[in-house]
């Protein structure tokens, strides 16, 4: 019978203890800023113990001791504890105030827009098409700066091919201006026309990062569903870096879990998950 001592957890391929699970917490909080809270214990192991499988490590100290010496696995182990869930218009309102705003712009442009935590790139291309549509052209005057600190799903995103059922909820209509459906061995796959790809620029970049490869003034930042792995004060130095980017005008776009009212002297909300600067003028609609 196994000590009560004992913070190995059995019957698993891997030896992984308390203190293996420790120090990725650490590790994964200092170079990507997540804060992994204990129940993330079963989720680590799944993740990292294929690493071990592909490097050949025996145990889980052999790969932390392997993170030390191999920058390339060092991004490889922030890629795999990295959650990239996401989808094409996913909380549509935000699109449709993006919308709005777009068509209220007339000929202040162009119009610089960050997605800040692009993932496979469903987001960025979904603020394309809203501002194809917007303007009425598949060459409106935006830029849009797709960033993710995952090389592997900002390769996807930079491709554009998507299975077709990613987009099978999306309005037909839609999908014929936008997407191309691939045929014989692709006919289950879809990709985003050219002129939408052009509209977007992917770039790793780390929000921990000390400087950025963002330039400001932006006039939208959508930054959704990434809070929420940080804590209370990454939260705030990232919002510090976040307010100077962005115009006084300009919006920034929360996740529909995320609050930032700590930071409430830097941004404020104006509703359904839409902050605007503190410093902005109250009156602007």
């Amino acid at each position: 019978m196994p000590s009560p001592i004992d913070t190995a957890v059995p019957l698993r391929e891997f030896q992984f203890t308390t203190a293996d699970f420790d120090k990725v917490r650490k590790l994964i909080h200092q170079q990507a800023g997540i804060s992994l809270s204990a129940a993330k214990q079963d989720m680590v192991y799944s993740r990292l113990s294929r690493r071990l499988r592909a490097c050949g490590d025996k145990t889980f100290a052999d790969y932390l001791g392997r993170l030390e010496r191999d920058k390339a696995e060092a991004e490889t182990f922030i890629n795999s504890l990295t959650t990239n869930l996401t989808s094409f218009f996913r909380e549509a309102h935000h699109f449709d105030i993006l919308a709005e705003r777009l068509r209220q712009a007339g000929e202040r442009q162009p119009i610089k827009i960050w997605c800040a935590a692009a993932s496979t790139g469903e987001e960025p291309y979904s603020i394309a098409m809203t501002a194809c549509e917007a303007f009425n052209t598949l060459t409106p005057p935006v830029q849009i700066i797709a960033s993710d600190i995952d090389t592997h799903v900002l390769a996807q995103g930079q491709a554009g091919v998507y299975r077709a059922d990613r987009i099978e909820r999306m309005d037909p209509a839609r999908v014929r201006r936008f997407f191309l459906k691939g045929v014989g061995s692709q006919a289950e796959q879809v990709r985003v026309r050219p002129e939408l790809q052009r509209l977007v620029s992917f770039r790793k970049l780390n929000l921990l990062d000390a400087r950025y490869s963002i330039s400001g003034p932006l006039d939208y930042i959508f930054c959704r569903n990434v809070m929420i792995y940080f804590d209370k004060p990454t939260q705030y130095a990232i919002l510090q870096r976040f307010s100077p980017l962005l115009k006084p005008e300009g919006l920034l776009f929360a996740g529909h879990s995320e609050s930032f009212l700590h930071a409430a002297d830097l941004f404020r909300s104006r509703g359904r998950t839409v902050y605007e600067r503190s410093d902005a003028p109250r009156d602007r609609p």
